[in-house]
């Protein structure tokens, strides 16, 4: 079906920025900015759709699933950096977020032609990436209509497996295959079509929902402290020993301590610390818990007292 592209509001032309490259620096950056500002009232006009798909995802990471998601150019990179940043941010492991994009890492540096019109591909990636029932595959296209995202979210259906769309434009095909239907729409780009632009930032702002809110629903913040961490580098190891140190209201010390003790747990380190249990202790009223840290010392509480 050949689609066509004038009418997307991706591929427009922005009335108001016709005249951008007669613009002074100061002007024309300050043109890009207006623009801007509108992104977040076209994400906030998808709230509904975008709970529903955290709850969705939610679920499925709950109950063991995985999470895929599946891009094309600036669409799939961003997919893969939200994915790769879970990993230090929320402590997961590399399996829970996936993603994939169309022409496979090269296409991450380099622009690989065409490779976003092969479907083929992307019914491939779900079973390269064991998707099945109980799992979420979540296509990002800023035109709506990518058929290698489109591929990879008919497949996922055939397994079982449920859709989200992240798309910049109203009706777009990728809605046909999916359960939920995110529509930001961000309008025309500054440059006619360039959707690393405004589309782009809305679907950051999205992805950052979608993963954030899953996981502080699945327990891996406390309050708005990223508790679930991993200590990977200095500033890593820093933010884990403030994090204790807020928390507990102990000294810096204190806190090399008990991470040291906890095995750089950050959420069993706390525990230890107020409860005055021992590790083994803690580590069971944890999972006892679902891993949420506030569950967790209500119920060491009841196991002092």
């Amino acid at each position: 079906m050949h689609d066509n592209y004038s009418k997307m509001e991706t591929e427009k032309t922005n009335p108001r920025t016709q005249q951008i490259d007669l613009c002074g620096t100061e002007e024309m950056v300050a043109m890009i900015n207006r623009e801007d500002a509108l992104v977040a009232d076209a994400v906030r006009e998808a709230i509904p759709q975008i709970a529903r798909a955290v709850d969705c995802m939610f679920e499925t990471l709950k109950n063991g699933g995985h999470v895929l998601y599946v891009g094309a150019g600036t669409s799939g990179r961003l997919g893969v950096l939200d994915a790769s940043e879970c990993m230090p941010t929320f402590g997961v492991g590399s399996d829970m977020i996936q993603a994939c994009i169309a022409g496979g890492d090269t296409a991450l540096r380099f622009p690989v032609e065409g490779c976003e019109d092969n479907a083929q591909q992307g019914r491939e990636e779900i079973a390269a990436h064991g998707i099945g029932a109980g799992d979420v595959v979540i296509g990002i296209s800023a035109s709506g209509r990518a058929p290698y995202v489109i591929g990879a979210m008919e497949e996922a259906r055939k397994q079982g497996a449920r859709t989200v769309a992240v798309v910049n434009n109203r009706e777009s095909r990728m809605k046909a295959y999916a359960d939920v239907c995110i529509e930001a729409v961000t309008g025309p780009e500054v440059i006619s079509g360039s959707t690393r632009m405004k589309a782009g930032t809305a679907q950051k702002m999205i992805l950052n929902m979608l993963s954030t809110a899953s996981m502080i629903k699945l327990g891996k913040v406390y309050g708005n402290l990223m508790v679930d961490l991993k200590a990977s580098n200095q500033k890593l190891e820093d933010r884990a020993e403030r994090i204790f140190c807020r928390v507990t209201g102990r000294s810096r010390e204190e806190a090399r301590q008990y991470l040291q003790a906890s095995g750089k747990n950050s959420k069993l380190a706390i525990l230890m610390c107020l409860s005055g249990l021992d590790r083994t202790k803690s580590e069971r009223i944890l999972e006892e818990c679902g891993g949420f840290l506030r569950l967790a010392l209500e119920q060491a509480k009841e196991v002092g007292s």
